[in-house]
């Protein structure tokens, strides 16, 4: 069996689920780590029992100094084009921490030196291995509910006072706000499950006393003439998550992980939904080796760049970001 060497850049919350999912691996060893925290170090060691990993500062001594197969990032926003670069001029494979980047000419350049490298490049989006949303991926292509005729997606969450006084809020290195970060899970949605082109976008942004955007109000209209409502409330009480699709025939119904399928004059369905069997660390992996095609690729994942650059530019907020060269 290939044991595939990885080394993780960036060492806060996300990077221990990362490192949750690859040590289910048996074909995976973590061989290093990079980040300039050190407490952020210790903690994801301590935690993960990882005796032995290397530790570095600086990510370039990292993958100077440890051969390795694989690099996850887990970085600030505005620090994955240049890291993801870098771990691929060293003939890494990547998986990235949304978004894939900040801006659309930094997700085509990426795309580009993946597949001239022959690199793999994914995105981690959950959402994608996640039995229910795949459910609802599955109901409208099969038509369930008609022909698909509008969208609501809305997420809610404390982000404003959990993010307070962190990069997060920082746009040299966020690169936005809530939109940016959560909410590039909602768009990943929006367009993953619909398969859909955004024609038309129009947006409000709030930024609520802080340096980036707390709250986001957009309109889309998709291809079809499918129209969304996308709502990104970051200054909310707790984290609430809902999806409504309206079709010719019927609706679906998401909410906190609830299904529920409506047909006018009909009760209502609740569709089992599966156990989850595969995540994006695992799905990561077996592309490396060779056993399926990427699942989330850049092609896919600069789309979500591209709507979320849209939205910004709709509103004439543009983030402060200073493209990498």
């Amino acid at each position: 069996m290939k044991i595939v060497k990885v080394g993780l850049i960036g060492t806060g919350g996300i990077s221990h689920l990362h490192v949750k999912q690859l040590k289910e691996l048996k074909s995976v060893t973590i061989v290093a780590v990079a980040d300039p925290n050190r407490n952020n170090r210790d903690t994801l060691i301590n935690r993960f029992k990882l005796n032995g990993v290397a530790q570095f500062n600086d990510h370039h001594d990292m993958l100077e100094q440890i051969p390795m197969d694989a690099v996850i990032i887990c970085s600030p926003h505005t620090l994955h084009f240049e890291h993801v670069m870098d771990a691929m001029s060293h003939n890494c494979h990547v998986l990235i921490e949304k978004p894939m980047a900040c801006s659309l000419e930094e997700a085509e350049q990426l795309i580009k030196f993946a597949k001239n490298a022959n690199r793999v490049l994914q995105v981690s989006y959950q959402r994608h291995f996640e039995p229910a949303f795949l459910y609802i991926r599955e109901a409208i292509s099969n038509n369930i509910i008609g022909n698909l005729t509008s969208i609501t997606a809305c997420l809610y969450q404390e982000w404003k006072q959990l993010s307070a006084e962190t990069w997060r809020q920082n746009p040299d290195l966020s690169g936005g706000g809530m939109l940016m970060d959560s909410g590039s899970h909602i768009i990943d949605v929006l367009l993953w499950t619909t398969g859909l082109k955004p024609m038309e976008v129009e947006s409000k942004l709030e930024l609520r006393d802080s340096p980036v955007e707390i709250d986001s109000f957009t309109t889309i209209r998709f291809e079809n003439n499918v129209v969304a409502g996308l709502n990104i409330v970051g200054n909310a009480p707790c984290w609430h998550e809902t999806y409504v699709f309206c079709g010719e025939d019927g609706a679906i119904f998401y909410d906190n992980g609830n299904i529920t399928v409506r047909k006018i004059g009909n009760p209502p369905i609740k569709p089992e939904i599966p156990q989850q069997t595969m995540n994006s660390d695992k799905s990561f992996i077996d592309s490396i080796l060779g056993h399926h095609e990427v699942m989330v690729p850049g092609n896919f994942a600069k789309e979500v760049v591209k709507l979320t650059e849209l939205i910004y530019q709709s509103d004439g907020y543009i983030p402060n970001v200073t493209p990498y060269n």
